[in-house]
């Protein structure tokens, strides 16, 4: 018997299971919970010009959806998931909301661009400026400053006379956006805004008073709520499932497949921790079709396990060694797991690409758990029996779920 390899064993997998189960605990609590499992509302938004005869452009569309995510963050929604669709269309959805009708209100409001003297009072606001006119340009030490131009030159001559020597401050809603000082009186209507901008600073602000008072008006298109309690519901149902046939799963392995199974069943569970680590990693949101998506990936991983177990078992019965028949066994089904799992990473993401919300979840779901598998039930399912087969430990084919009388001579 191999001491070192079965002690290299032992300490590989206590180490994994035990950073698995500290760490789980935490790491589950800190996985963001879709608005399907923690309740709150989706609002389909079409946007329109408020002036007529005005279009909704690429920017304007973007830049409100910058600013109802600023908004629904400001009325303590936790990491709002705002994004544009098509040309005219912003999708948002707000988990954990306690009072819809007061967030739904402050949404449908259009932005406001102002222009504020120190007083708090209101000087200008976004239709004062020439629309298009405010540019980027750099200072003699090669500073950005933004070059604007206002509609009416009288008043704003007017302004920069009264606040002489006193802030300016540019708001959106109410986030003070910058605060520069009046330095002279200006007539011609026109006036540089400088300060210790970095570019893209200065080219985000230059965007924002382009766009005026981001001149969309939004209308509710489509709404879905989702009571806190039925998402509660969902989460427990769906994790209890995901459980139950996790367990039934890790059975037939060791039953099946003895040894082997054994070392499945380490892989398997960390193969689903580094699913949910790696969504941490990224941000993601983890929703009821994630979740499908994560105990389907389970479902084939042990579909690789089985392939390559099967591999191995007929390996044995041909009359070749432990250590001969899981080289070959590894071999021959590598190709086989391989081709499958390539062919669903495609068909994935097609589906990421054509697809939208919960089908993208899904999809981007898959694409994860396809990725790990290969790591965690290819590779280091390998290096594991590996260790053990070598250990000289389980030297008889019954440990592999062989019986000896159907083991054929060379």
């Amino acid at each position: 018997m191999n001491m070192k390899r079965l002690a290299a064993f032992v300490l590989i997998v206590v180490i994994t299971l035990g950073v698995v189960a500290w760490s789980s605990p935490g790491l589950l609590s800190k996985v963001r919970l879709g608005l399907d499992l923690k309740g709150g509302f989706e609002i389909l938004y079409v946007a329109e010009p408020i002036d007529e005869g005005k279009a909704v452009t690429r920017d304007s569309l973007v830049q409100t959806a910058q600013s109802l995510a600023k908004r629904a963050d400001a009325s303590g929604v936790a990491e709002p998931e705002v994004t544009t669709e098509g040309t005219d269309r912003i999708r948002v959805k707000l988990a954990g909301v306690e009072n819809q009708e007061e967030v739904r209100a402050l949404l449908r409001k259009p932005a406001e661009l102002t222009f504020r003297g120190p007083d708090g009072k209101k000087e200008m606001v976004g239709s004062d400026f020439v629309e298009g006119a405010a540019e980027v340009g750099f200072n003699q030490t090669n500073q950005p400053i933004i070059s604007i131009e206002v509609k009416d030159k009288a008043k704003f001559a007017e302004i920069t006379q009264r606040l002489l020597g006193q802030p300016l401050a540019i708001y959106l809603d109410e986030t003070q956006l910058s605060a520069p000082v009046v330095q002279q009186v200006l007539t011609d209507g026109k006036a540089t805004i400088t300060g210790s901008y970095t570019y893209e600073e200065a080219k985000e602000l230059k965007d924002i008073i382009n766009l005026g008072a981001l001149p969309l008006k939004l209308t509710e298109k489509y709404t879905q709520s989702v009571g806190a309690t039925l998402g509660q519901q969902s989460l427990e149902q769906t994790i209890k499932a995901g459980i139950i046939g996790s367990l039934l799963i890790l059975l037939f392995m060791v039953v099946f497949y003895r040894v082997p199974g054994i070392v499945a069943a380490i892989t398997l569970i960390t193969y689903t921790w580094l699913v949910l680590l790696v969504f941490y990693w990224m941000n993601a949101t983890l929703t009821l079709p994630g979740i499908a998506a994560l105990i389907l990936g389970i479902g084939m991983a042990v579909d690789a396990n089985i392939i390559k177990f099967e591999r191995v078992k007929e390996e044995i019965r041909s009359g070749k060694s432990l250590l001969s028949s899981l080289k070959s066994g590894h071999k021959h089904s590598f190709r086989t797991i391989m081709d499958a799992n390539i062919t669903n990473i495609i068909s994935c993401g097609v589906l990421y690409y054509i697809g939208n919300g919960a089908i993208r979840g899904f999809a981007l779901t898959m694409i994860v758990s396809i990725l790990i598998s290969m790591l965690t039930n290819v590779l280091f399912s390998r290096f594991l029996i590996t260790l053990l087969v070598r250990s000289n430990l389980f030297k008889k084919p019954v440990y592999f779920g062989v019986k000896e009388a159907d083991i054929r001579e060379l």
